[in-house]
């Protein structure tokens, strides 16, 4: 852990730098990055990662305050819920209720002040402060130095709803979740589970890598890794898998570069296994980009078999043809076209042997990773979303031979988009079933339930939260 930050000496009469010299630390601008990310993520509905990579590219921030802006940006958004509960009590209104640019500093400063260690307080407030006067609201100022003085006093004492009394409050809270998705996980795993559910949900997740088993095997690869991960350790179900721990940039690593290894959640790694490629086989992904199941699919076949990466996006499907040269996967095909539609001309002669469908979805069960998604996601998007996946599942199982297999996976918790899409598309699909438990991958039994459905959940198996279905076409 480095070193708190100290507070900035005062700099009167002068004007902080634009654009601060490439290497050169400044805490300032990294609140200020921070400031406009936040900003973008709340007034349009920008992607948090997304803008956050596309900010930092334009910087000159030196390493240092890069980490403390995306760590800025992160934190903010994991605990807003939480945040929002202290500031109302400092300031005795809804945070919300302020100008968004001052809510939003204000959050900021109050995730250095309450939750993050790595900030010495007066640091924290000093610093926000000069963000303000930087970000063109001097006249706010004087509020956030206020506001920010009284929560370092008095935040200690401010009591969260106790979750035996308020099981909702404290989700909503204590747990920085929106209330109805707080309400959701109640009903659906009850007070106690939901709680460590959200617990789970804002711990900063580990770097987890999938061992390319065409470029070498995956104990020689963990060895060398150790040197600058010293925690890695292979993963608990995930065959290919290593967990390389929080720290580090395994994409600098030369193993990376080589292509020996991708960068992927260990639940994410399991619906390729699941899917259970076979040498020969002809395989489509349907919602292919950015290709990391892909790519999965290919190791798996080796040099037999063909994969046929499609998405509707161009742009994207391009990383899935860099990232496939990368590996010196040669069995990768790719194909704009969007999976909603008729699909009959990728299929050509010869029908696909397997089929995932790896499904837009809500993604709010990666929110480690993406602690936008609870804020950015709605109650009414979810029966939305749902439509596209049951049409997906019909187009895809139309090219399909008889007797093959169709993966539908979603890294989603919700109940409308994992197991009744599946179920409605069951009972619209007269020729297609469940695959029985024992004929699916030994290793992932412990994930299956009697259901038949694979759920990865992060409170349980530290991954992030999946669900997958085996189904096969009849003969």
């Amino acid at each position: 852990m480095s070193a708190p930050e100290k507070p900035a000496r005062p700099r009167r009469g002068r004007p902080l730098d634009p654009a601060p010299a490439r290497g050169r630390s400044a805490p300032t601008h990294a609140r200020l990055l921070a400031l406009r990310v936040l900003e973008r993520v709340e007034r349009s509905g920008a992607y948090a990662d997304l803008a956050l990579h596309a900010a930092l590219a334009r910087s000159h921030l030196a390493a240092r305050d890069r980490a403390l802006a995306t760590d800025l940006v992160c934190g903010t958004l994991r605990w807003r819920g939480r945040l929002d509960f202290l500031l109302g009590h400092v300031l005795e209104r809804d945070p919300a209720k302020l100008e968004p640019r001052v809510a939003q500093l204000l959050r900021l400063g109050a995730y250095q002040l309450t939750v993050s260690s790595r900030i010495h307080p007066a640091a924290a407030v000093d610093q926000t402060v000069r963000a303000a006067r930087a970000a063109g609201l001097e006249r706010a100022a004087g509020l956030v130095n206020a506001v920010l003085r009284r929560l370092s006093r008095e935040h200690s004492e401010i009591a969260f709803p106790s979750l035996e009394s308020d099981p909702l409050g404290h989700l909503t809270h204590a747990g920085s979740l929106p209330s109805w998705l707080a309400e959701r996980w109640l009903e659906a795993w009850g007070a106690e589970a939901a709680a460590a559910l959200a617990r789970a949900s804002n711990e900063v997740p580990p770097l987890t890598v999938r061992v390319n088993p065409l470029r070498g095997e995956r104990e020689p690869l963990l060895a060398a890794l150790r040197e600058r991960f010293p925690e890695a350790r292979a993963c608990r179900f995930a065959p290919q898998g290593i967990v390389l721990g929080r720290g580090g940039d395994p994409g600098r690593e030369p193993a990376f570069l080589e292509g020996r290894f991708t960068v992927q959640d260990e639940a994410s790694q399991l619906v390729a296994v699941l899917l259970d490629p076979r040498a020969g086989e002809r395989i489509l992904d349907l919602c292919a980009a950015p290709g990391t199941k892909t790519t999965a699919i290919a190791e798996q076949l080796g040099e037999a078999g063909e994969v046929v990466a499609a998405d509707r996006n161009s742009r994207r499907l391009a990383l899935v043809g860099r990232d496939a040269r990368r590996l010196g996967l040669a069995n990768v095909t790719t194909r704009e076209i969007d999976g909603t539609g008729p699909l009959a001309s990728l299929a050509g002669p010869r029908l696909f042997d397997r089929v995932l469908v790896d499904a837009p979805c809500s993604g709010l069960g990666t929110l480690r990773r993406n602690p936008d998604a609870r804020w950015r996601v709605r109650p009414e998007d979810l029966p939305r979303l749902a439509e596209t996946q049951r049409a997906l599942l019909g187009n895809a199982v139309s090219v399909l031979r008889p007797g093959g297999t169709l993966v539908y996976s979603a890294c989603t918790l919700t109940r409308e988009e994992n197991e009744a899409v599946v179920e409605a598309f069951l009972s619209e699909s007269k020729d297609v079933r469940r695959k029985p438990v024992e004929s699916l991958p030994g290793g992932l039994r412990p994930l299956v339930a009697e259901d038949g459905f694979l759920r990865c959940l992060p409170h349980v198996h530290g991954t992030d939260g999946f669900f997958a279905a085996a189904l096969e076409r009849a003969s």
